[in-house]
């Protein structure tokens, strides 16, 4: 229904569906390595674990591939199964926010970050199978960005289930830190969350989205006051930034200035010789 009752214009641009094409393509290469996964597993036991899942043993042994070949493995059906559920929900409305490239990168920094998070966390008796760090990153990155969306669906299509984005990524990291303590061995993909999570937080962050971090609001502090001090005059500059170095040096010797005291020095030089404005 029109609400002017007009017809609408033949030069006006058709409003069209994202098309998701990184989402599906996403999938559609973890359904294809899935099926590998498990065709080498039935017709070759141990020979994923062994050769292309993460692990110390092919770190010795100098298995490089390994940190490419354990990217999109999953570590059974119901992993493959809750991936896949949570990177077509989320990831649908986070391609569309961020766009196909940063949607890819997003995943890619969410799985190596996994992987050195496992490095990190877990004994050399454990394989990782690290599809998961990159949906994890998903989840982290959405919950920044619409942190009080609320997630509507259902736990296996049985039980109501509705929480915030935020909510849903806490519950991912702790998850991922139970699971860290008390599963500690074989082949696993939850120690990939908690990397995987935090390379989430980090390039939403860097994005621009979210809360500035503290290290966001240090360099911004540290370029206003580069700003403010390029912007002085030579005659403020000595008065209010030299002068009480000059005071500090009579009193303790030079020995006793900063670094940043002593780049402040330099400074000064810097502008005398600046021709004056």
């Amino acid at each position: 229904m029109r609400l002017s009752g007009r017809k609408a214009s033949s030069h006006a641009p058709r409003w069209s569906a994202p098309q998701r094409v990184a989402l599906l393509s996403l999938i559609g290469v973890n359904f294809a390595v899935f099926v590998a996964q498990e065709v080498l597993q039935a017709y070759q036991p141990g020979f994923v674990a062994q050769y292309l899942g993460l692990s110390y043993r092919g770190i010795d042994q100098a298995y490089a591939w390994q940190f490419l070949s354990a990217m999109l493995l999953q570590a059974g059906v119901l992993s493959f199964a809750a991936n896949t559920f949570l990177l077509y929900f989320i990831g649908r409305d986070l391609e569309s926010i961020l766009g196909a490239k940063h949607f890819l990168y997003l995943f890619l920094g969410g799985v190596i970050g996994g992987e050195l998070g496992h490095l990190f966390l877990m004994p050399s008796t454990t394989v990782l199978f690290a599809a998961s760090g990159g949906v994890a990153a998903l989840v982290v990155a959405f919950a920044i960005i619409l942190p009080e969306l609320e997630l509507a669906g259902s736990l296996f299509f049985v039980l109501p289930l509705k929480l915030k984005a935020k909510h849903l990524a806490v519950a991912l990291f702790a998850a991922g830190a139970v699971l860290v303590i008390f599963v500690r061995g074989g082949i696993i993909s939850h120690s990939a969350w908690l990397g995987g999570g935090a390379a989430g937080w980090l390039y939403a962050h860097l994005l621009g989205f979210g809360r500035p971090s503290f290290l966001q609001r240090a360099l911004r502090r540290r370029r206003l006051e580069g700003e403010r001090r390029r912007q002085m005059s030579l005659d403020d500059f000595i008065s209010l930034e030299v002068d009480p170095l000059l005071e500090k040096i009579s009193r303790s010797g030079l020995a006793s200035l900063t670094r940043r005291e002593r780049r402040t020095l330099d400074e000064v030089r810097t502008k005398m010789a600046e021709p004056p404005q």
